[in-house]
């Protein structure tokens, strides 16, 4: 049977499986055949007038790609890099998953995609708020969503990351590694664009009370990582993020004894519970500034501490004074 098959006025359409890569094997078939067909089966049966009231026209190649990826999952027929990025998987699953809350909870503007280059590594510098950090999944998401050529943002994540269960896996799997140089430098190098927010825990845990003030930068490691690879640093400034868990206080002696860099209290966490963990909907701004370039420097300017320094501190007086240009701008914190 084709893809182009038509049915009998008033019978469902049948899901093109024949149309998918074989699932079949010398052996019989496996696991992932006897699955796919039970679903491709139901789907093509009685289920099918049904499925076409749901989802509308057009279902039957949505089904038929979405068994063809359950398929690899369950087989192995796909790739990941040294470090564990999956981008098929971060593409269809985990960028999906956060998209509705960029586009629809946080209505995110984006400004300035242009000065991420379209091909070769970049170094995205951004300022970090929030009690979560959730701007930076949102610049993730951003990122691969606005950018022309869809560029995939590697992040540089706190070493708590690989230390919680779950939060391991799938950080490794959407394409995060540990912020060391040598890592940022090995992807800077093979032309990725890699994400850094150099404030870390001091950022996205500092009180309400000084929201929008950057902290220190740190060292400046990020810098000598785009020296050493002579790639572009793009400054990146994030408004909203601050306002989405207001944090008022902070249980230092809870957050000692779990191990943690702070236990959050917000307007409406610990009170309402669960609920208290679902951020307010802010409206957010990301603009993406003119890229530093790094080219021009000579190989030993990577181990220069006061370069090295100075261009950390260029890189942050742009990001703060970015922020404060739109913040005059905002005209409300949600609207």
């Amino acid at each position: 049977m084709s893809a182009a098959a038509e049915n009998a006025p008033g019978e469902a359409k049948v899901i093109p499986i024949e149309s998918a890569p074989s699932w079949s094997s010398p052996e019989g078939p496996g696991l992932a055949d006897r699955l796919a067909g039970a679903v491709g089966g139901a789907l093509s049966g009685q289920l099918g007038p049904a499925a076409t009231r749901l989802f509308g026209k057009g279902w039957e190649a949505r089904a038929t790609e979405g068994l063809a990826f359950l398929r690899r999952r369950i087989t192995g027929d796909y790739e990941v890099d040294e470090f564990g990025f999956d981008r098929e998987l971060t593409e269809e699953v985990l960028l999906s998953l956060l998209r509705p809350l960029a586009e629809k909870y946080f209505r995110i503007e984006v400004q300035g995609i242009e000065n991420i280059p379209a091909e070769g590594g970049a170094l995205v510098v951004a300022n970090h708020s929030g009690t979560l950090p959730l701007d930076a999944l949102m610049t993730q998401v951003v990122i691969h969503d606005h950018h022309p050529h869809h560029r995939h943002l590697r992040m540089l994540a706190a070493d708590l990351v690989f230390v919680l269960p779950g939060v391991n896996e799938v950080a490794r799997k959407a394409g995060h590694t540990l912020a060391c140089n040598e890592d940022a430098q090995a992807l800077l190098e093979r032309g990725e664009v890699v994400g850094v927010w150099p404030e870390g825990f001091k950022g996205i845990g500092k009180p309400f009370s000084e929201r929008y003030k950057l902290q220190r930068f740190g060292r400046g490691g990020f810098v000598s990582s785009a020296l050493r690879a002579k790639v572009p640093i793009v400054p990146c400034s994030i408004v909203g993020a601050e306002e989405t868990y207001p944090m008022i206080g902070n249980v230092k002696t809870l957050a000692r004894l779990l191990g943690l860099p702070y236990v959050p209290i917000t307007p409406t966490f610990p009170w309402l519970g669960p609920l208290g963990m679902l951020p307010l909907p802010t409206k957010w701004t990301i603009r993406f500034g003119e890229p530093i370039a790094t080219d021009g420097y000579p190989a030993e300017a990577a181990d220069d501490p006061m370069l090295v320094f100075d261009l950390a501190d260029e890189v942050r007086e742009t990001i703060q004074h970015t922020l404060y240009q739109l913040l005059v701008q905002r005209r409300s914190v949600f609207f």
